[in-house]
């Protein structure tokens, strides 16, 4: 928390966007902020609620400055969003305990994907760094990490909104079927005959394509749950599709 101070205070204006992060009360968008002198204003920003990997441009009574700048009492601020597409080296992600769903989403369009449902915040944000990976995650409390190299937050309740809100904050190539859902490895065309002693005879007799996992072995077909995947695959693609 801030230190209270006599005097006017900080008046922050927040883009639509970021609203939702803030108090109820100050969900109009604007907030007033004590000022100590020694405070960043990244730090008056996420004091009230909002994550710095969430935050675009800062403009201080119009004025472009950067999240280490001291704020003084009577400016005014002007919060902005990141701006979408963001661009990222690398479209490596690794993602929270708490997103397993779209962690198969992501996988299923060929995003690189690092998920594993029992990694606590330490080891989110080690591989996360080591790997140049972006840290998605619905924790702010995650994201305000200063180890954290970048992260975003996942808009969106359901799996399907979720995949639609990453898509639309990067910038990503889509190369549908070819990572494995289960372990993120990548997938390759396998003859029939090599998996044989591994399908049920109901898809022997049914299906002559199969892909394998290069690293886990799992073996992939067109089976009866195709049609619910080709649909999430072709919302993906069209959502992904369309000129920035």
């Amino acid at each position: 928390m801030l230190v209270t101070m006599d005097g006017p205070p900080l008046e922050l204006d927040f883009a639509a966007e970021l609203r939702f992060f803030l108090a109820p009360r100050q969900r109009t968008g604007t907030a007033l902020a004590a000022t100590d002198g020694t405070s960043s204003l990244g730090h008056v920003v996420e004091s009230l609620g909002v994550p710095l990997p969430e935050v675009g441009r800062l403009l201080v009574n119009d004025r472009l400055e950067q999240p280490s700048y001291r704020p003084r009492g009577g400016e005014r601020v002007l919060v902005e969003p990141v701006r979408r597409p963001q661009q990222v080296p690398a479209a490596r992600f690794v993602l929270d305990v708490h997103l397993g769903a779209l962690a198969r989403r992501m996988r299923l369009v060929g995003l690189d994907t690092d998920y594993s449902n029992d990694l606590d915040d330490d080891v989110l944000i080690d591989r996360a760094n080591s790997g140049r990976r972006v840290l998605l995650t619905k924790d702010r409390g995650l994201l305000r990490r200063r180890k954290l190299w970048l992260g975003a937050y996942v808009r969106g309740a359901r799996a399907d909104e979720q995949l639609g809100d990453v898509l639309d904050r990067f910038a990503l190539p889509l190369a549908p079927w070819t990572r494995c859902t289960a372990c993120n490895g990548q997938l390759a065309p396998v003859a029939k005959r090599d998996v044989e002693q591994q399908l049920r005879p109901g898809t022997r007799r049914s299906y002559e394509e199969f892909t394998r996992c290069a690293d886990c072995g799992r073996v992939y077909w067109r089976g009866a749950h195709s049609r619910r995947l080709a649909a999430i695959v072709a919302a993906a693609t069209a959502h992904a599709s369309p000129a920035r």
